[in-house]
């Protein structure tokens, strides 16, 4: 997966043209959705309309297959787990250790219910980690923040918000550049060694990683006193952001059919 998740993809479509704070409602209200269904046909219907969105606001597809891929070992743990110890009636496999086993045998079972859990479980995670960056893929980070602000968030929080998700693809561009200087000392851990190798390596990553984070943001606290940050209560944009008419529309489709799937999802 090549690029930063919070990377801007400029465009000229439907969603990109939406105003931040639209954006915003269709955040919250989707995220509640996404978390209060227990239906497992209605997460798989918002997973659908999360892909639908993301390929008519023509992002890349490949950056979807990536979570997948960063996905996979975490949908494995746990289908094992909910497999297992999710308290199901509909029995599939027992015992799942063989009687024969000393001490432990005849234990354990996989039931039906533990399995349609863990899919549902996957079916939250996989559309929470595409609406995230469904909206931050579409929307420059100081219109982001000036969408913040206009909802009533103060700006020291908003700017502080926008600054962490800068920060994202410059040490994503750190640890390339800390991994190659490791790579000029022989150090091909991060490339062909086995995982405990990976996992014994990672101070040498992390170190110089945190130790420049630090500095950087030293450097930006004196840049910020040095332009007076904070000293204004009010502040002045260059650009303005204005909702529409398709804004208002958008965010009243949202709302009606996040809380009537909500509904839907009480009732079934």
């Amino acid at each position: 997966m090549s690029g930063s998740l919070v990377q801007y993809f400029p465009g000229q479509t439907f969603f990109h043209r939406l105003d931040p704070r639209a954006k915003l409602v269709f955040l919250i209200f989707v995220s509640v959705a996404i978390f209060a269904i227990q239906n497992l046909y209605l997460s798989f219907f918002i997973l659908v309309v999360m892909v639908f969105l993301w390929w008519r606001a023509n992002l890349p597809i490949s950056i979807v297959w990536g979570f997948l891929k960063a996905l996979l070992p975490v949908f494995i743990f746990l289908f094992i787990v909910q497999a297992i110890l999710y308290p199901g009636e509909t029995i599939l496999i027992y015992p799942l250790i063989p009687r024969f086993v000393p001490l432990i045998g005849g234990i354990g079972r996989i039931t039906l219910q533990g399995i349609l859990f863990a899919v549902l479980l996957m079916f939250r995670l996989l559309a929470m980690v595409i609406l995230l960056p469904l909206v931050s893929m579409t929307t420059p980070v100081h219109l982001l923040a000036l969408g913040l602000v206009r909802i009533g968030l103060p700006y020291r929080f908003a700017y502080t918000t926008t600054a962490a998700l800068n920060m994202v693809p410059i040490l994503q561009g750190e640890i390339g550049v800390i991994v190659d200087a490791q790579k000029l000392r022989a150090m091909r851990t991060f490339e062909k060694g086995k995982f405990w190798e990976k996992l014994r390596s990672y101070p040498a990553l992390v170190t110089p990683l945190v130790i420049g984070a630090m500095r950087r943001a030293q450097s930006m606290a004196v840049a910020m006193d040095s332009r007076a940050f904070g000293a204004m209560k009010t502040r002045t944009y260059i650009e303005d952001i204005n909702l529409k008419w398709f804004d208002w529309v958008f965010i009243a489709v949202t709302t009606i059919l996040s809380i009537g799937v909500i509904v839907l999802a009480a009732m079934l």
